[in-house]
């Protein structure tokens, strides 16, 4: 069956027009006439039975039929871009699709993501952010990096490593003293974390105290966020502590008490059932895994 889908040249002379909300700009930008344009536009409303533009002596402007279908067509086009790309860039390279959640991705993986290209030059890792667990059916992920107790169904899971996050903040928040005590924790705004909503409940619980406002304060998605955050004193913060190296290292963030929060939950590398005989992922789950053990012995 033949697909309802207008000329591609119409599409991408449309999502110009409608950017520039002018056909004269559009044409300059696809290196076309402003004729060019006309005709393609009107082809497009015909193909639709719907008007895009209205037209009058000042201009064009978009329709509300045109202005939602130009954002839909605009994240489309973009969409096929970035396929294109991709494909172009891979030449039959081995390359891994890899999700992981963001700031272990920046601040402990890619550290350490030269020492996999120099064992295995022939494979291409490409990182893409995911905070949480999706269908690798729905997505192009060869593999995924994340933070949890490893059930996922359809996948082979690899133990990296556990969180083990500490208190940390800000040296003014601390003042002069070494360490704060449970209690002057619990005084202070505790920055939240999205995806660990219960973190500080259940740290002020392995304190043996009871904080009524432990789920209260502002929420950010990232551990980098809210590293941010408590380095501009907005409040103290659980931090896996091999996050935040260099803010420990350079102090702009002090370590506020000693005692971490444990967890059975851990990161993983989750690897679909269907991919785990692939030469390429089976050089990254070895060099991964070891990596991590290598990093734990450190510690």
């Amino acid at each position: 069956m033949r697909r309802k889908i207008p000329n591609t040249t119409a599409l991408i002379s449309f999502e110009a027009a409608a950017r520039h909300e002018s056909f004269t700009k559009a044409a300059q930008e696809l290196s076309l006439t402003q004729g060019a344009i006309c005709r393609q536009i009107a082809s497009l409303e015909e193909f639709l039975s719907v008007e895009l533009f209205r037209r009058s002596r000042r201009g064009v402007k978009l329709t509300e039929a045109g202005l939602s279908y130009s954002r839909r067509v605009a994240t489309q086009l973009d969409a096929v871009e970035r396929d294109t790309l991709s494909v172009m860039g891979q030449q039959g390279a081995n390359v891994i699709e890899l999700a992981v959640v963001p700031t272990f991705g920046t601040q402990w993986l890619l550290p350490r993501l030269k020492d996999f290209q120099q064992k295995h030059p022939e494979v291409t890792v490409n990182l893409t952010n995911r905070t949480r667990p999706f269908l690798f059916a729905d997505t192009d992920f060869d593999a995924a990096i994340y933070f949890g107790d490893a059930d996922w169904s359809g996948t082979e899971s690899h133990r990296l490593m556990g969180e083990h996050p500490l208190p940390v903040c800000s040296p003014n928040l601390l003042g002069m003293k070494t360490i704060l005590t449970p209690g002057e924790i619990a005084d202070l705004p505790l920055l939240q974390q999205t995806t660990r909503p219960y973190a500080w409940r259940q740290w002020f619980d392995s304190q043996h105290l009871n904080v009524p406002r432990d789920m209260t304060g502002p929420r950010y998605e990232l551990f980098s966020m809210l590293a941010q955050a408590a380095m501009h004193d907005m409040g103290i913060a659980l931090i896996p502590p091999f996050l935040i190296q260099r803010e420990l290292a350079e102090k702009r963030l002090v370590i506020a008490n000693p005692q971490a929060l444990s967890s059975i939950k851990a990161y993983y590398l989750m690897i679909p059932e269907r991919k785990v005989e692939s030469a390429s992922l089976r050089a990254f789950r070895d060099w991964l895994v070891n990596q991590a053990h290598s990093y734990s012995l450190e510690g």
